[in-house]
Parts: structure tokens; C-alpha cells; sequence
């Protein structure tokens, strides 16, 4: 059936509402070839159709046509809403994504995100004098302050005052939220909740 490897992909999508699924592809491979067969078959047939409107011709022509166009439709969809949710992980995981959520890209979703991560990167330096991380805070923090515990040892970390704190496995410690927030997201640190 015409079109049945391209809805394969919408649907796949829209099962995997949580998660990004990996790239699938030979469906996308199998609907580029049937995009390439109906077009190569609908310029054979405007060829013998010449200046003709009314031949029988006309109407496998349009057929194709159409499923063409939604085959095209289906793979945009599919392609958009992929990158969609790699940028929408870039916001939430930052620059480095766990590697099971990594191993789930293609070779140029990896290069989009590889572009779409310097872009990010330098329109946030250029923001004020000294830059302004927007991916810090998704939404508003209650408080300045959040109590941390260490999962993993990781060594010394310096605050932007200048104080250092050992970060020893499951050591407890108040820390700024603007400047641990990312070791909160690389998992070696976990917020204590009271």
C-alpha cells in the first residue's frame, strides 16, 4: 500500500510520547525509495502524456502525485518532531546527553545537536557583559540555596565567592543553586528533599 512505511513513522512517534525512540532508518530509507520510484514512475508517464489532459494516463499520474506529497508530509513530520525533542533535551540534560539517550540519534541528528549546542552557547555569551546561562533554571527557583547530596565522589568544587567544597559520596551540603544545578543534571549530585 502506498504510503504505509511513511504513516509507520508518524505512528512510531506518537507511541513514544516519553521518550525519544532511536532513528528509524531503513523506514526512512524504504520511504525515500518510494518517493524516488513514484517520481521517476510519474515523469515516465508525463512524457508519453505529451500536452494530453484527457488521457487515462492523467489518473495514476495525480495518484502518485498525491501519495508522493504525503510520503514527504509524513517524513517532515516525523524528521521535525525528532529534532524537536533533541532540542528540548538539550535544554534539559545541557550539552552532554546520557549515552542512552545519545545512542537513539543518527549521525546528522548528532551533527544538528552539535551546531544547535555552539549556537545556544554563543548567543548566551553574548547576553550581558559576562554571559547569562539561560539553560540553568527551566523554571523559577524557589530558593537561592538547595541542599545537595553527593551520589559519587567528585572532588573539589569552587564557588563563585571562592569557597571550596570537598564533594565526597553521600556528603550533605547547601550550595548555590545557580552553580551546582549542573552537577545536579550529570547526576553527581541529587537534591535532598525535606
Amino acid at each position: 500500500m502506498l504510503g504505509a512505511k511513511a504513516l509507520e513513522l508518524v505512528r512510531e512517534l506518537k507511541r513514544s510520547t516519553d521518550s525519544l525512540p532511536p532513528y528509524n532508518e531503513e523506514t526512512v530509507r524504504q520511504v525515500l525509495t518510494e518517493v524516488r520510484r513514484l517520481s521517476e514512475e510519474n515523469r515516465r508517464d508525463q512524457s508519453q502524456l505529451g500536452g494530453s489532459a484527457g488521457s487515462s494516463l492523467s489518473v495514476p499520474v495525480w495518484v502518485r502525485h498525491a501519495a508522493v506529497a504525503r510520503d514527504r508530509r509524513c517524513l517532515i513530520a516525523y524528521l521535525y518532531n525528532r529534532l524537536r525533542s533533541i532540542a528540548s533535551l538539550r535544554w534539559s540534560f545541557g550539552s552532554v546527553l546520557p549515552p542512552d539517550v545519545k545512542q537513539n540519534l543518527s549521525e546528522a541528528e548528532l551533527a544538528w545537536l552539535g551546531t544547535y549546542s555552539r549556537s545556544l552557547a554563543a548567543y548566551m555569551r553574548s547576553i550581558g557583559d559576562s554571559g547569562l546561562n539561560l539553560t540553568d533554571d527551566l523554571k523559577p527557583p524557589k530558593y537561592l540555596y538547595i541542599e545537595v547530596r553527593c551520589v559519587e565522589d567528585y572532588g573539589e568544587f569552587e564557588t563563585d565567592e571562592g569557597d571550596v567544597v570537598l564533594l565526597k559520596k553521600n556528603s550533605i551540603h547547601l550550595l548555590p543553586r545557580a552553580q551546582c544545578e549542573h552537577l545536579v543534571r550529570q547526576g553527581v549530585l541529587q537534591h535532598v528533599l525535606h
